[in-house]
């Protein structure tokens, strides 16, 4: 009898939690803009962005990570991971879905807006930790980031700053909200992730473990199976 595997691939296991990370991602980086107490450097941009051309936010995403990514195969001479594109596509999306549910509303109470900020700070940690615990590619700032550090030979804290306050000063003239919320995840982002990513390192391995040992249990089983009808007596 053959067993029937509960649980998915690896391969489809692996970016199944990758896109489960970008939701995260998304949902975070979307409870942080409706806190309206200032969002994340590069939310920062593409909200200016917004209000001043118009479009939307999630397409301003897309927009600037398309830019990026050009950039930085530019400067690689290379072509990005497919990961780095369904990020730059994904994000974008899944930010403009979460913006437009009705319910999703900024809080009366200031209590709320900073819960909903903090909320925002933590599930956005957990979306970097999964999706960046997948290795299927870094997003498009990120791999800019790395392609800088290379080429320029500077350390990555240098260089994730120098970008953050670039953007930071280009979303502040496009009148971007820079508040709490800003100064709370340059502040608070590293840390966070740095919590995240082993707890997610931890999680994701073990679904992939779980989904090889099942792999290879129905493989045996069919192995048996199909020398049993052969005429071998099953044990």
């Amino acid at each position: 009898m053959k067993i029937v595997n509960p649980v998915a691939k690896p391969f489809f296991v692996k970016w199944l939690v990758f896109f489960m990370g970008l939701v995260l991602l998304s949902f975070g980086v979307s409870l942080m803009i409706k806190a309206s107490l200032g969002s994340a450097p590069w939310d920062v941009l593409h909200i200016g962005l917004y209000y001043q051309f118009g479009l939307s936010i999630g397409t301003w995403s897309i927009i600037m990570g398309f830019l990026i990514l050009g950039a930085t195969s530019w400067l690689t001479k290379k072509w990005p991971q497919v990961g780095a594109f369904l990020n730059m596509i994904f994000v974008g999306i899944f930010i403009d879905i979460f913006m437009a549910i009705p319910f999703f509303k900024t809080p009366e109470s200031v209590i709320g807006a900073i819960a909903m900020l903090a909320a925002g700070l933590v599930i956005n940690g957990f979306g970097m930790g999964f999706y960046i615990a997948c290795d299927c590619g870094a997003g498009p700032r990120d791999s800019l980031m790395l392609a800088l550090t290379e080429k320029t030979g500077k350390k990555i804290s240098h260089i994730r700053l120098a970008m953050e306050l670039f953007v930071l000063t280009g979303g502040w003239l496009l009148k971007g909200p820079i508040s709490l919320g800003t100064i709370l995840f340059c502040v608070t982002i590293g840390s966070i992730v740095g919590f995240t990513l082993p707890v997610c390192r931890k999680i994701v391995n073990y679904w992939i473990e779980r989904s090889v040992y099942y792999e290879n249990l129905n493989k045996r089983t069919i192995r048996v199976n199909h020398h049993d009808g052969f005429g071998k007596k099953a044990r």
